[in-house]
């Protein structure tokens, strides 16, 4: 009499078991990707679709530091959708500051987009952004990049639906008694310079720190 009484129960008991179980799987799986998610966006500061490369990662060397009235850059990262349009229409040239800077020495720092008018298609690359030389090593260490001024930094501007660019940024030795200077040819056009050639002509060392960011439109 009792065994038939206890079977429907039993099977009741299982029918809410497995229910349970199975809302607390789903409540775990829901938390787990929600975590990736934030995990993956504290990590990048950006979205999860828009991981660096290892060759873009690998890039970065040195203890090179840019600072934006918002932003401080010390990596290689991509800027986030938020700040694309701040780095592009309002600011000016960053603070840069190498640490490790000998005070002893003068440095040159570059900045040039390799992707120009798109990393696809680099017709125009490099696209030279801004051309600083004679930095004091003294100041270098402290932001101050005072140098003599050769190209005059330029917003990172890409043009609209060509994905994201690269703004890389090199820093140089430079030898003693040396006087640097861009040709006629240089001077008269930002596209398709040749940063390597510069380096060469000037026996410059290095580079001995390099940073870059990415960024695309504001508007893409």
């Amino acid at each position: 009499m009792f065994e038939g009484l206890l079977k429907p129960q039993l099977r009741t008991s299982q029918s809410l078991s497995r229910i349970t179980g199975s809302v607390e799987m789903h409540l775990f799986c829901t938390s787990l990707v929600l975590c990736v998610l934030s995990a993956c966006h504290m990590i990048t500061s950006t979205t999860c679709d828009e991981l660096l490369t290892s060759e873009d990662a690998e890039f970065c060397k040195g203890e090179l530091k840019l600072i934006y009235p918002d932003l401080v850059i010390d990596t290689c990262w991509i800027v986030p959708q938020r700040i694309r349009e701040k780095i592009s229409k309002e600011w000016g040239s960053p603070q840069v500051q190498l640490p490790c800077a000998d005070e002893e020495k003068n440095y040159t720092l570059l900045m040039v987009d390799p992707d120009a008018p798109s990393r696809k298609r680099p017709s125009r690359a490099y696209w030279r952004h801004w051309l600083l030389v004679d930095i004091k090593g003294g100041a270098f260490k402290t932001g101050d990049v005072r140098g003599v001024q050769l190209s005059a930094y330029t917003r990172p501007t890409p043009p609209q639906g060509t994905g994201l660019h690269r703004y890389q940024f090199l820093v140089f030795e430079q030898p003693e008694d040396q006087t640097l200077s861009l040709s006629s040819q240089e001077k008269s056009s930002l596209g398709n310079w040749d940063p390597q050639a510069f380096v060469q002509r000037f026996g410059l060392a290095g580079p001995v720190a390099s940073l870059q960011f990415l960024t695309q439109n504001h508007k893409d």
